[in-house]
């Protein structure tokens, strides 16, 4: 039985020095030459839902890349939302078993870099003469760094360090019912502003003696529905100056603007003029249906957005014919407009072969070649992340054939890429630190508590504000966070929480097997 116990502790020891991010890999150092007499597997992790037309530019792609370099094989595994590639990747941390190549968001890369050497800084692999950006024995014509969009290759930089590439970039805009809009008696303006969208939903409510829709003589009607509360929270912080969080990721949400963003939404809950995806569904299922005039969704969710929408996800008897209209996100201050910038990276993992982290690098930087970028661009509403793929004649035709079929070139989706490529100057992120997805993931729940509560029939007022506060700063572990950027700092509380729940775990069904070991021993 002594031995039974010893080995549990043992195993109990190993389990939870993998709490810790403890990696057996040392720094990555750039070898003189890539060995291409070897051959290498290189695991690749992506994001894919419903879209099979993303699915085959990541095909196309892989067998592009391994027809020019036939030592290399890639092996993809899709997933169906990021929040799940990030808690893969946490988890294969302790075990020192992360994929090669990933495509994640610069908040997640933030914990993934607290891990000792856990994923590669690029600098030296993209600037080495032979194998980086433009490098001379890259076997394809890969973009150079100066042909990244700045401002988007910027998100990827943490401490000094890039430990990302950026993939494709997104941001908001308002889809609307024109036609409803116009039956309100409203115009369209450029720019909306808050106050105009919500005035315009709060008219929307207005209902018929019998209870129905005055708008569109049906049951139900939410006029403005927003998909991301924490994107939304997070850009009217930034467009009214208020603190959100700093550089040194110092927590400054808790303030006055914050309390008046949140008592102003709840009385657009009460009146039954706002709603959210959590808590209705998706926007454009409304919208598409005639219960909805604005819907605010990313750009890449533009495919389901409209009378015509390719993705769309109801029943063609459910659709109503309408004119649909985008514009950025409302604004405080027209003139200044505010928009996020969002999307996904390629970070590569570190390895303890340094010719495995070339071969992950090579294909990492294909995926920014121009064929790569146009093709997914014309997926959804993203935008090539290079000047290169922008300007290339493919591109820039897809762009002017804009409304010619609804497929590739709808109309929406066109016209919300547009919206975009006309206002990376008016983009902005917000800072990337050990701890920002849980700021994040608190910024929405704050909308999301504050519209339930009135759902439920709670006072929304200063003190149920207050305690809401201290509940978010409780339930996402903000007053753990150091506020630091230290790559080296410990990993974030949800991180150690997931952690610590399958050391758990394993220690359970190790104890089952060894006590039916030493029951057999006794029999």
């Amino acid at each position: 039985m002594k031995n039974y116990v010893k080995s549990l502790l043992v195993a109990v020891l190993l389990l939870c020095s993998g709490c810790h991010g403890k990696q057996s890999t040392g720094a990555f150092t750039m070898p003189d030459s890539f060995d291409t007499s070897k051959q290498y597997e290189v695991t690749f992790w992506a994001k894919n839902d419903t879209n099979k037309n993303q699915t085959a530019v990541y095909q196309q792609a892989i067998d592009d890349f391994e027809k020019l370099y036939p030592n290399i094989k890639i092996n993809m595994r899709l997933y169906t939302d990021y929040g799940k590639i990030y808690n893969d990747v946490i988890t294969n941390i302790s075990t020192n078993t992360t994929p090669d190549v990933c495509i994640t968001y610069p908040d997640h890369i933030a914990t993934y870099i607290s891990g000792n050497n856990t994923v590669v800084p690029l600098n030296t692999l993209m600037d080495n003469e032979k194998y980086g950006l433009g490098g001379s024995k890259v076997k394809f014509d890969s973009v150079k760094k100066d042909e990244i969009i700045p401002e988007y290759l910027q998100e990827c930089e943490l401490n000094g360090q890039y430990y990302a590439l950026p993939f494709m970039r997104s941001s908001e805009v308002v889809y609307m019912n024109a036609d409803y809009v116009h039956a309100l008696g409203y115009e369209i303006p450029d720019v909306l502003t808050w106050d105009y969208i919500f005035e315009v939903a709060e008219a929307a409510t207005k209902k018929n003696a019998d209870g129905t829709y005055a708008l569109n003589g049906q049951k139900i009607m939410i006029p403005f529905i927003y998909k991301s509360t924490d994107n939304m929270m997070i850009q009217m912080l930034k467009q009214k100056g208020a603190g959100y969080s700093d550089e040194n990721g110092t927590i400054k949400i808790f303030n006055d603007d914050t309390k008046e963003i949140l008592g102003e939404i709840a009385q657009h809950v009460e009146s039954g003029a706002f709603s959210t995806f959590k808590i209705s569904s998706y926007p454009a299922n409304f919208l598409n249906a005639g219960q909805c005039v604005f819907a605010i969704d990313s750009t890449a969710g533009s495919t389901w957005m409209g009378t015509n929408a390719p993705l769309s996800d109801i029943a063609e008897e459910n659709k109503v014919n309408f004119d649909t209209e985008v514009r950025i996100v409302p604004q405080y201050d027209v003139n200044h407009p505010q928009m996020i910038s969002q999307g996904p990276s390629i970070c590569v993992f570190n390895k303890e072969d340094p010719n495995q982290v070339v071969a992950s690098w090579l294909f990492a930087q294909y995926l920014l070649s121009d064929k790569v970028q146009v093709g997914y661009s014309e997926t959804e509403g993203y935008v090539p992340v290079t000047s290169k793929a922008r300007n290339t004649e493919s591109y820039q035709s897809y762009l002017a054939e804009e409304g010619e079929d609804n497929d590739s070139h709808y109309s929406v989706k066109i016209e919300a890429t547009k919206l975009l490529l006309n206002n990376v100057e008016n983009t902005f992120t917000t800072p990337v630190f050990n701890g920002s997805t849980s700021l994040r993931d608190a910024a929405g729940q704050m909308i999301e508590d504050v519209a339930k509560g009135i759902r439920r029939h709670k006072k929304v007022d200063d003190t149920f504000i207050e305690n809401e506060f201290e509940n978010v700063k409780s339930l996402y572990r903000l007053d753990s966070i150091k506020g630091t950027t230290s790559i080296n700092s410990p990993f974030p509380m949800e991180a150690k929480l997931l952690l610590a729940s399958l050391v758990l775990a394993w220690i359970g069904i190790i104890v089952v097997i060894l006590l039916r070991k030493y029951r057999k021993c006794k029999i």
